[in-house]
């Protein structure tokens, strides 16, 4: 009887943290999405918060800081008008997310249109009770690109 009230709590135990760590995916994943909804309304309020000031951004055309890439966003210098996401990859590692989402991004860069494939690396740190992104970062790929999960 002990031995099977002994599996029975590892089953509870294992179901639990499973949960807890697909509920923590979920949140980490729409907290990546709400980005670019705030990235493509320009909405340097939502985003401030959510950008350490230590993180980098890297972008076809350079690396730069977080203070620069607000402004990117604000003077619309990049604007991030729509970001379909196709495919999204989560790992929690500790307080660590990674995320990895293969995106079509329709964009205006310095007044020219484009429409670009990515596979986007976001990196968040759970800083008390928030998530801090550290780092963003875009790689151009095929559209057959897949991510391994």
């Amino acid at each position: 009887m002990k031995k099977q009230l002994f599996v029975f709590a590892l089953l509870l135990l294992s179901a639990n943290l499973s949960f807890a760590q697909s509920s923590t995916e979920q949140e980490i994943k729409k907290l990546s999405m709400d980005k670019w909804q705030w990235m493509a309304d320009k909405d340097i309020a939502k985003l401030t918060p959510l950008f350490h000031p230590q993180a980098k951004f890297v972008h076809m055309s350079g690396t730069w800081t977080t203070p620069r890439e607000l402004e990117i966003i604000e003077t619309g210098s990049i604007w991030y008008k729509k970001a379909t996401v196709h495919d999204t990859a989560v790992e929690i590692v500790g307080n660590t997310a990674i995320v990895w989402n293969r995106i079509t991004l329709e964009s205006v860069v310095r007044g020219n249109d484009a429409k670009v494939e990515f596979t986007v690396t976001e990196v968040y740190q759970k800083e008390g009770s928030a998530w801090k992104m550290l780092a963003l970062t875009f790689s151009s790929v095929r559209d057959t690109h897949q991510l391994e999960k």
